[in-house]
């Protein structure tokens, strides 16, 4: 018998969740039956859709904490609940520690943090009102389980993200489940910036145990789990979804085997 996970009925807020990552999940979670709402600061150029279904789109900062209770509000006077919010707004440009004064790496903690932070504290406020609850699901990083060099604020704020969630976990249960998912490399519309032309991208997918940079569909589907039924019983978990992580560097640099 095939396992199939249907979230029909139930009603999604993604943050960032109109390009990349965001747009990953967005469509995953369209496909497994949810009514997904994406926000971010501007409108998309077009709206994400996937099985024949569009999500929804509402404008916010974030970092203006009245303006995401409104957006709640707004969620639930329009669907009448939410059961499932994922975090996964955020990013960093490359900066070195030394290259920026505090104040713009204390922006990267805002947006990375804090933002997921004010979020939650106003889908907490929604969920914990209603019949089961909800699901908050933290999108992480492996910049917050090792050094981050270019993007130390970044790293920290994403080390911060994943404790964050297993104090919600422990706070909001057993009304609401929190959960991180830990993100390596993901091929997005940008991964050019990062790794170069497609021969660079390919190279970059190699020092992946699994040979490959993660698709946004791949984090989708491991948000589509963690927001199901399937998951009843995972709160306070971290689930990498990185391919394996990193082949250790001193593995190539040893000469015993060679």
């Amino acid at each position: 018998m095939a396992v199939t996970i249907d979230l029909s009925g139930s009603v999604a807020v993604v943050t960032g969740g109109t390009r990349g990552v965001g747009a990953g999940i967005t469509r995953a979670l369209l496909e497994a039956g949810a009514e997904v709402v994406t926000c971010a600061r501007r409108p998309p150029d077009q709206p994400v859709e996937a099985a024949g279904r569009t999500a929804g789109f509402l404008p916010v900062d974030l970092r203006d904490p009245a303006a995401v209770t409104d957006l709640f509000d707004r969620v639930r006077a329009d669907h009448g609940r939410l059961d499932v919010l994922v975090n996964n707004a955020g990013g960093t440009p490359f900066r070195l520690l030394g290259d920026g004064e505090a104040e713009r790496h204390a922006r990267v903690l805002e947006l990375n943090l804090i933002a997921p932070l004010t979020a939650s504290l106003a889908a907490y406020e929604v969920m914990r009102h209603q019949e089961g609850g909800g699901v908050v699901i933290m999108v992480g990083s492996v910049s917050g389980t090792r050094p981050s060099p270019g993007s130390a604020a970044y790293g920290a704020a994403k080390a911060g993200l994943e404790n964050l969630a297993r104090s919600m976990a422990v706070e909001w249960a057993p009304r609401v489940r929190v959960n991180t998912l830990v993100l390596g490399m993901v091929r997005t519309e940008l991964s050019h910036l990062h790794y170069g032309d497609e021969d660079g991208i390919a190279a970059v997918g190699r020092t992946v145990p699994l040979g490959r940079l993660a698709e946004p569909s791949d984090i989708g589907d491991a948000c589509v789990f963690l927001a199901s039924d399937r998951a009843a019983y995972i709160s306070g978990a971290s689930l990498p979804v990185h391919g394996g992580g990193e082949r250790p560097a001193f593995l190539d640099a040893a000469t015993a085997n060679h």
